[in-house]
């Protein structure tokens, strides 16, 4: 679904969300040929910090997009089994569910932007290494399955950081825009530029797109740690020091009570689930059903670019025309309808349109539930706020994964997709009473009580 960018998912989204799960672009001044990261003035209202935010996202992004579309292909060249395929994707999101509300805390507790930086660091190395076992024809499916799950547990601490660090860098009236910019460039290099360019560099040589992914962490990381200011919540002197444990639930029982948002949470969850097991299976639905080569995988993942930048652009726009409930419940209606053209077609034609419209729909949810719990969860609750809105979004992905794995096995590469139309279809209706313009302008109301 969605929410920010997980591999394959939607909202925060990591939805069809490809490569999401799960994350566009202020305008860059240039000085003398270069970008000017320094200095923010009239043409920079987002700030310098913000700006080079942006950059190191567009380029971890870059080599995401990358390594996103070669892992599934190089599992392809050791196994042509739907479940080991799909186990890729399990062991990646299986962190979320474990380790996701220590990692709110912990960035609650530390330099955000350290959390962040040091989080790049690691996955630099963790890829870095991966590249070299394909290189000396070292590559196993167990290996796959470990990288995969290390990057994720950098995932779950790089993520909840960013979120929570982007009120720090931005007014909240700014924050639409903000979150807006950065979905832009995440799709434009995620799923536009770097599918294409993934499957191009391995089938040229294997090991290059992880040697380009390890390279893009380096340098996201460098450019995160650059940050001005400190970006730690400061903690009352006379109050007495809390344990991890407390913290982890403080943060579970504000969410819990938040109606608005416990209902977004499990709506993520739903639609995050059922986007993994679709698209756990989808590098075998396009070589055997589509019948797209290698490089036309990552051309027809690509398209889903085409409506996540218009979603980006646009996505408060729409929101401000129809109401962000009313936007937030047709997005999923919209998702059901997706996924059901997926499952009863085989022209890749077709698919690469409908990746496209849900590009759309999810880049829309991302921009306004994202913001939305900027805005409404205190500074100092965010990272553990967060962390359990998205152990309930991303924390079902290891259940999708398992799942698509099991359906396509069972009943069919197209099964995935028509459980994925069905279940969200029922959720659109189940949803529009509690999520809508008014249960949404009350929460807002209320967070500035």
């Amino acid at each position: 679904m969605i929410d920010e960018t997980p591999p394959a998912t939607i909202a925060e989204p990591q939805p069809h969300a490809v490569p999401a799960a799960p994350s566009p672009a202020p305008e860059a001044t240039p000085r003398r040929g270069l970008l000017r990261l320094r200095r923010g003035g009239p043409k920079d209202p987002l700030g310098p910090n913000y700006r080079k935010l942006w950059v190191a996202s567009s380029i971890s992004n870059l080599g995401d997009g990358v390594r996103l579309t070669a892992l599934p292909l190089m599992a392809a060249e050791l196994t042509r089994e739907p479940a080991q395929i799909a186990a890729i994707d399990l062991a990646s999101t299986l962190p979320w569910f474990l380790f996701a509300l220590v990692a709110g805390a912990f960035v609650d507790r530390v330099d955000r932007r350290h959390a962040m930086g040091v989080a790049n660091i690691v996955r630099a190395i963790l890829v870095g290494l991966l590249a070299l076992s394909v290189l000396t024809d070292n590559a196993t499916l167990v290996m796959l399955y470990v990288v995969a799950f290390l990057l994720g547990c950098a995932e779950t601490v790089f993520d909840n950081a960013s979120q929570a660090i982007l009120p720090r860098l931005v007014r909240k009236d700014q924050l639409e825009r903000a979150n807006g910019r950065l979905y832009a460039a995440e799709f434009t290099t995620n799923q536009f530029i770097g599918p294409p360019l993934g499957a191009f560099l391995f089938v040229a040589a294997a090991a290059t797109p992880f040697f380009l992914d390890s390279a893009s962490f380096l340098i996201a990381a460098l450019l995160i740690l650059s940050f001005q200011g400190s970006f730690k919540n400061p903690r009352d002197a006379d109050l007495p020091r809390t344990t991890m444990r407390a913290d982890i639930a403080e943060g579970v029982r504000w969410l819990w009570r938040h109606k608005l948002l416990r209902t977004l949470a499990i709506m993520l969850g739903t639609w995050n689930a059922l986007n993994t097991a679709a698209f756990s299976i989808f590098v075998l639905f396009a070589l055997e059903i589509l019948d797209v080569g290698e490089v036309g995988y990552g051309v027809l993942i690509s398209t889903l670019v085409i409506g996540s930048v218009l979603g980006s652009l646009s996505g408060s726009a729409v929101s401000r025309r129809l109401g962000p409930g009313t936007t937030l419940v047709l997005s999923v209606a919209t998702g059901a309808a997706m996924a059901l053209v997926i499952a009863l077609t085989s022209n890749p034609y077709v698919v690469g349109a409908m990746f496209a419209i849900e590009g759309f729909v999810t880049v829309v949810w991302n921009v306004i539930t994202v913001s939305m719990r900027q805005t409404i969860i205190p500074d100092r609750l965010l990272g553990r706020v967060n962390s359990v809105y998205r152990l309930f979004g991303w924390g079902s992905m290891p259940i999708g994964a398992a799942l698509g794995g099991v359906l396509a096995t069972v009943f069919g590469l197209r099964a995935p997709y028509f459980v994925m139309g069905g279940v969200l279809a029922v959720m659109a209706l189940i949803a529009m009473p509690l999520v809508n313009n008014r249960t949404i302008a009350e929460a807002r109301a209320a967070a500035l009580e």
